[in-house]
C-alpha cells in the first residue's frame, strides 16, 4: 500500500479526499498547516497532495524544502488557478497542478499516474554505462570527460528510459509519465531530448548507438 501525506487546512476536503483515497488503498497522513507537514515529511511518503494557501507555511515554501531532500511527486491542488501560479509551482519542482474545484475521479487518476512514476525507479542513484556517469539524485551526467547538469525533465525521461533498457517505450507512456495528461507536446519536443541526449553521450549523433528512435513506434536506450 502506498502512503500519501495530504496537506490541506479545509475539514471537508480533507474527509473527501481521505475517504476516496482510502477506498483506492492508499494510506493517507493529514497535515493541516504547512509547518505539520514539514515536521511528517519522510521517505515512507510515495505523493504529496499539498494545497497552497495554507497555515504557517505557504504550499510554495514547503514544495521549494521538500525538493531540497527529495523528488518525491508532488501534486498542487489550489484555488489558485492563475498561469502565474502554475507556473511557479512547476517551477518550484512540482509534478502536477490541480485547480479547485477539480473533478475527484481526475485527482484519483493524476495520483495514481504520479505514484506509477515512481514503479519504473529501478535502478540506483547513480547509473554507468560505456564510460558515462548519470546522477538521478544532483542531475548531474558525467559524459564524454565533461559534467552537464540536466533540467528535472531531461532526467526524468533519462531515468525512464535507463529503467526499461532495451524497451521500446511509446510516445503515449512517456507524455503521461514525465509531462501529465494536461500537457500536450508533440513528437517532435519528444525527439529534441533524443537529441540532447545523443549529443551528450553518443560518439557519432548520426549513428546513434544508446537513444534511438523508432518512427511511429517509440524511443528506446539499448545496450548489451
Amino acid at each position: 500500500m502506498k502512503k500519501i501525506l495530504l496537506v490541506e487546512d479545509e475539514e471537508s476536503l480533507i474527509n473527501v479526499l481521505t475517504l476516496n483515497l482510502e477506498i483506492e488503498d492508499y494510506i493517507v497522513e493529514v497535515a493541516n498547516n504547512g509547518k505539520l507537514a514539514l515536521d511528517k515529511f519522510d521517505d515512507s511518503f510515495s505523493l504529496i497532495i499539498l494545497d497552497v494557501m495554507l497555515p504557517e507555511m505557504n504550499g510554495f515554501d514547503v514544495c521549494a524544502k521538500i525538493r531540497q531532500i527529495s523528488n518525491v511527486p508532488i501534486l498542487f491542488i489550489s484555488a489558485k488557478g492563475n498561469s502565474t501560479d502554475r507556473i511557479t509551482g512547476l517551477k518550484l519542482g512540482a509534478d502536477d497542478y490541480l485547480v479547485k474545484p477539480f473533478n475527484l475521479e481526475e485527482l484519483l487518476l493524476r495520483v495514481a499516474i504520479l505514484i506509477d512514476r515512481q514503479k519504473t525507479d529501478v535502478i540506483p542513484d547513480t547509473f554507468e554505462f560505456s564510460g558515462n556517469e548519470i546522477n538521478f539524485k544532483t542531475y548531474k551526467i558525467l559524459a564524454k570527460g565533461k559534467e552537464i547538469t540536466l533540467s528535472k525533465r531531461e532526467m526524468e525521461l533519462l531515468k525512464l528510459l535507463i529503467s526499461k533498457k532495451n524497451e521500446v517505450v511509446s510516445r503515449d507512456e512517456i507524455l503521461d509519465l514525465i509531462w501529465g495528461k494536461d500537457q500536450f507536446p508533440t513528437s517532435r519536443t519528444i525527439d529534441n531530448y533524443l537529441l540532447n541526449f545523443r549529443k551528450y553521450f553518443e560518439i557519432d549523433t548520426r549513428k546513434p548507438q544508446y537513444f534511438k528512435s523508432l518512427r511511429g513506434i517509440g524511443y528506446k536506450f539499448e545496450i548489451k
